[in-house]
């Protein structure tokens, strides 16, 4: 059986790496991908370009403006001199955001009144208009908290104004920096789309290129030919997602807080169910055109509905539980709770669990399809 096996390894990793441009698409477009993504996918906002309409001109009123240029928030590009140049600006896109100060506005602070003050944003990019508005809000609200405490200085009041104070915190990613969030699901994401993708087209080429029916006349048993199939790509699997690890640490600093052991050890459970999913639509394909365009159809679907862009709690009830039989819904959970949560296996055991359980049924009922057609 081990040299049955063996001989099925040596096969497969010659055909796999004997051609220069196989290797390069094995082992650098996944890192090349997830790095140029990482970089793209961000919901930070920053530098929001900004206009200021300051018709009070006081030093509040300045104040209050070096206040948002104090941040990395707002980058203010315009200084307008009356509302005829606001409407224009935001039509054509040059600005995000207009910060409207009215006349009087610095008299109306003085005399302890209500001053309004408006922030006119951009709406037609809702995430990153309600972002920015929270960013305006907070930074609204620090200026009104100083300038209390400054007028009951100025009044000799020494007993401080009773109020409540919440202080948040966030027990994971501190800063709320999104790189941390997406730079190990995209790891998640390369590695379902090249396994997937890679080892589709494994039986079909045979069959095309012929030596498929050599395979066929061999002893060879079904579980012997699946595990020649999947071992050599979860091999390769393994370097790319090393690779990629590597990159997130340096360029991104990505740290894995948890066990790399038990990641690397998870990740094979994840990598073995992709192979199995992938043998299974390529054993279903009659060429490698099929076995593609099934692949991509398999792809988008377990893409979004893993997780990775929307959270799976805010879908509907039949979509909600057909996610059950996404495997990267439960790698996912599992990446991210080792990344960055440091957990264990004694939090992650459910995810483990279905993991395990797809990987599997993947495996068996690809070897399965393979001795109904040895027979």
């Amino acid at each position: 059986m081990f040299n049955r096996i063996r001989r099925m390894l040596v096969k497969e990793f010659l055909q796999m790496l004997r051609d220069p441009r196989m290797r390069v698409v094995i082992f650098g477009v996944p890192v090349i991908q997830m790095t140029v993504m990482a970089f793209a996918l961000t919901t930070d906002v920053m530098n929001i370009r900004t206009a200021v309409l300051d018709m009070d001109k006081t030093p509040v009123s300045r104040e209050l403006i070096a206040e948002f240029t104090a941040a990395n928030y707002f980058a203010i590009v315009e200084y307008l001199r009356s509302e005829s140049e606001l409407t224009p600006l935001l039509d054509r896109g040059e600005v995000r955001a207009v910060l409207r100060i009215p006349a009087g506005f610095g008299g109306e602070l003085h005399a302890g009144r209500t001053a309004d003050f408006q922030v006119i944003t951009d709406g037609t990019d809702s995430n990153s208009t309600a972002i920015a508005l929270g960013y305006a809000g907070m930074i609204v609200n620090a200026f009104n908290d100083r300038k209390q405490s400054e007028r009951q200085a100025l009044k000799g009041l020494t007993t401080p104004v009773v109020q409540i104070a919440t202080v948040s915190r966030a027990w994971f990613n501190a800063n709320q920096e999104s790189r941390f969030y997406y730079v190990p699901s995209l790891i998640a994401v390369m590695l379902f789309i090249f396994s997937l993708i890679l080892t589709s087209i494994g039986i079909v080429r045979e069959k095309e290129i012929g030596t498929i029916e050599q395979v066929m006349v061999t002893p060879i048993r079904g579980l012997e030919f699946i595990l020649g199939k999947t071992i050599p790509y979860m091999l390769t699997g393994y370097v790319s997602m090393t690779l990629m690890l590597a990159v997130a640490w340096l360029v991104f600093d990505v740290r894995v807080a948890g066990s790399l052991p038990l990641l690397y050890l998870l990740s094979g459970i994840y990598l073995a169910g992709n192979m199995g999913l992938a043998l299974i639509i390529s054993g279903s394909a009659a060429t490698q055109q099929q076995a593609l365009l099934t692949s991509f159809l398999v792809l988008m679907p377990s893409v979004m509905l893993s997780g990775f862009l929307f959270p799976i709690n805010n879908m509907p009830d039949a979509v909600r539980y057909a996610t059950v039989f996404n495997p990267m819904r439960w790698y996912l959970e599992i990446l991210r709770g080792i990344v960055m949560k440091d957990v264990d296996v004694t939090v992650l055991w459910p995810s483990i669990a279905a993991q395990s359980a797809l990987a599997l049924s993947f495996l068996a009922i690809a070897a399965a399809r393979f001795k109904k057609t040895l027979s």
